[in-house]
């Protein structure tokens, strides 16, 4: 009887096994170093713990990549990382599910942002920030104002094609408080303001749209300064040993979120992925490879002391950071952007 129950057991596990080797999980992310990291401190050690196999592709945060999987009922994608925007668009449109934080065996108070996305959980806060070629601009600019500085700056300098972060900084250089910037901008004095400011410098910016393109910008001497994402400059620092300099003034800080699309084939593999992935270990690994700062508080204290200052979320970094608002992106970016092309077209 002993050996007939081992060899159920035995049978048992094997199929235990063979179920979690079949299963996988649909995921798309945003491609490049973010990605690669992704692959590092997720993807591989979740195939490896669960034996449930990541099949990873690469899309540009689009709206309409998640609404024709939903809207045509054949959902391809199970886990979908998401910028803020997006994941409150879709929310509100119904596309994505809410999240439920017991189910996930998360605590919702440990995510840095949780309270702003009901569906999607926090997984990195990035910075959105300027960087320059220190061999050379000299002197060496020190404050994000110093962009707006022709005279003591010149040459050219780069931007997202977004108002995005651009509208915020343009306010805050013209002397509008942090705090108060949402609610300037919220008016069409407000928005006005911010675009005369922008264009004291037009003539001289060269438009970014792909997040590679700051770095190559800056390497091959086409501008003098540019706007990034820190990870991008980060990986040109430590990788590609890039002689260039992270200005963390005035960053604006923006997360990325894991979220689920409704009607996911892969649900429960979906969901394991997500916890795994939001857990204090595997979020402080991922800095090891890129620089963005784990949404889950618990990983700080687990991140490594050299690499803590590279991350956006370190104390001295935060002094003036400013926290870019989704919500005010969700209502109002329609609207933006088309002033903004409108801007850029004259």
């Amino acid at each position: 009887m002993k050996n007939i129950s081992l060899a159920f057991a035995l049978l048992a596990g094997a199929a235990m096994v063979s179920t979690a080797q079949a299963q996988q999980v649909n995921i798309l992310s945003g491609g490049g170093a973010y990605q690669e990291s992704q692959q590092k401190a997720y993807f591989k050690p979740f195939e490896k713990a669960t034996g449930i196999k990541v099949v990873e592709d690469e899309y540009n945060f689009e709206l309409a990549k998640i609404k024709s999987e939903v809207d045509s009922g054949a959902v391809k994608t199970d886990v979908f990382d998401l910028d803020a925007p997006t994941t409150l668009q879709a929310c509100a449109e119904g596309i994505i599910e809410k999240v439920d934080y017991a189910k996930l065996g998360l605590d919702k108070s440990k995510f840095i942002g949780a309270d702003r996305f009901d569906c999607g959980v926090p997984t990195i806060i990035y910075g959105y920030v300027f960087a320059f070629d220190t061999t050379k601009l000299k002197p060496a600019p020190t404050k994000m104002a110093d962009v707006f500085d022709l005279k003591t700056f010149p040459g050219k300098r780069a931007l997202q094609k977004s108002p995005v972060a651009n509208l915020e900084w343009a306010l805050i250089a013209d002397g509008v408080a942090r705090a108060e910037v949402y609610k300037v901008l919220g008016t069409k004095e407000g928005v006005d303001r911010a675009f005369k400011k922008l264009d004291t410098i037009k003539s001289q910016v060269v438009w970014w749209e792909a997040g590679a393109q700051p770095p190559q910008l800056l390497a091959d001497g086409q501008v003098v300064i540019t706007s990034a994402w820190n990870g991008r400059i980060f990986n040109a620092i430590k990788k590609d040993n890039k002689p260039f300099k992270i200005i963390w003034d005035n960053q604006g800080l923006d997360w990325d979120v894991w979220a689920m699309p409704k009607g996911a084939k892969n649900r429960d593999a979906a969901m394991k992925f997500i916890a795994f992935a939001s857990g204090a270990e595997t979020q402080a690994d991922q800095t090891n490879y890129i620089s963005y700062g784990p949404a889950n508080k618990d990983a700080i204290a687990k991140i490594k002391a050299d690499i803590l200052p590279d991350l956006p979320t370190a104390p001295e970094n935060m002094k003036t950071a400013w926290e870019v608002d989704p919500s005010f992106w969700s209502d109002n970016g329609d609207e933006l952007r088309e002033r903004f092309s409108s801007w850029l077209a004259k």
